[in-house]
């Protein structure tokens, strides 16, 4: 009797058992801050990508037209471009035509004949920071956000060489300001303000793009775009980095460069020296 009495209370506990353990299993277990019990917080996937916060607010709806290195005067262009507002040599530190014949392009948004040997992302804007060859005007120190942090000296402008982001439908390219125009080099109002431009000839353009820049937001002469100024850390990968002495990212590919081969050029160094000090040991031994 008691034999089936333990038999039937092992069995009873044995069928017991595992309903409590999954009952308990089902719980939703919370974890313990201290002496409080916090659900877990709820996470959830972004739908959008995240937007980078800038200083520099994009102009909009800004009337656009093409210009070249080495372009020759027109009637309705009167300045030549085999110089620039900066640098009296422009056509020659590039390295040769920028022809604009999208046939004289190659696949890498430069002219075919020659690699060139400044950025051939480039554009113009209508303002020059340099008063004199020597002196920069008010207005450069007055209006420019950067001029104090990109200052070197009086003979050297404070805007060549800021990069620039220019918009058109959906696509983005990146650039170079290289020159002063169009039509006009003192309207710091529009270029660093909220203005428009003063110029009222074609169509009241207000920025030049240079073939590589129309090539690649697949723009024409005369086209609506939207720009704004990008500090170094904004402008992405694309062809704008692959050339020019002028170029930021090449420079600094350049450095990376010269360290690696200074470096090879030290072990190399270093191995040879110990190689010299161990052949009079062998000849003791």
């Amino acid at each position: 009797m008691r034999c089936c009495r333990s038999i039937i209370i092992l069995f009873a506990i044995l069928i017991l058992v595992p309903i409590s353990a999954s009952a308990e299993s089902k719980k939703v277990r919370k974890p313990v801050i201290g002496n409080a019990s916090v659900p877990l917080p709820r996470v959830y996937a972004p739908v959008r990508p995240r937007t980078t916060r800038t200083a520099f607010p994009w102009k909009k709806k800004i009337r656009a037209t093409v210009f070249w290195v080495g372009e020759s005067p027109t009637a309705r262009n009167p300045t030549p471009n085999h110089k620039s507002s900066w640098d009296p040599k422009w056509q020659q530190n590039f390295g040769g035509f920028d022809d604009p014949n999208p046939k004289n392009r190659s696949w890498d948004f430069r002219p075919k004949g020659f690699i060139p040997g400044q950025n051939p992302f480039y554009v113009a804007l209508p303002y020059n920071d340099k008063a004199t060859v020597v002196s920069h005007k008010e207005s450069a120190k007055r209006m420019i956000p950067w001029f104090k942090k990109r200052y070197k000296s009086r003979t050297q402008s404070v805007c060549k060489g800021v990069w620039v982001a220019i918009r058109h439908g959906r696509k983005i390219a990146y650039a170079q300001w290289e020159d002063c125009g169009p039509f006009n080099t003192d309207d710091p109002n529009y270029v660093f303000g909220s203005a428009r431009p003063k110029n009222q000839s074609n169509g009241g353009a207000g920025i030049d793009l240079s073939p590589s820049v129309r090539d690649y937001l697949g723009c024409g002469n005369m086209s609506v775009v939207d720009w704004r100024f990008v500090n170094i850390s904004e402008v992405t990968d694309g062809p704008w980095r692959r050339f020019g002495a002028n170029n930021h990212f090449v420079m600094l590919r350049n450095k990376k460069q010269q360290a690696r081969i200074s470096q090879n050029d030290d072990l190399r160094r270093r191995r040879e020296e110990w190689l010299r000090n161990q052949l009079p040991k062998k000849a003791g031994s």
